[in-house]
């Protein structure tokens, strides 16, 4: 199962919208909290290891990934808040509330694949 979703919801939980939403607010809220990561505080290779570039890439890829997932988080929670279904339903039934296309949207099929 992917780390973004939780199980299916039971009768009268919450609405594959509502729960990716809280998924990416989560992962928000957590990304925000964090301490960045410093050389000391993750697995890299030894200094001395053959692999110098490796070292620095990964370094270079911890002090960046506190920041990067905050905002790949916040695109996710933005398009959830803009591509939702409207709250009432019209003759020729839901809509999202951004795209106006029939529910659910391309935009937030897409996003549910990805996250799911």
């Amino acid at each position: 199962m992917s780390p973004f979703t939780t199980p299916a919801p039971r009768r009268g939980g919450l609405s594959e919208h509502a729960r990716l939403l809280r998924c990416v607010q989560g992962i928000q809220e957590r990304s925000v909290r964090a301490v960045p990561w410093e050389p000391d505080t993750v697995g890299l290779p030894d200094g001395g290891s053959d692999s110098a570039l490796a070292r620095i890439n990964d370094v270079a890829f911890y002090a960046n990934a506190r920041d990067e997932v905050a905002a790949l988080a916040g695109v996710c929670a933005d398009l959830l808040r803009l591509h939702r279904p409207e709250e009432r339903e019209g003759a020729d039934g839901h809509r999202c509330g951004g795209c106006r296309q029939t529910w659910p949207c391309p935009t937030f099929a897409e996003l549910a694949r990805l996250l799911g």
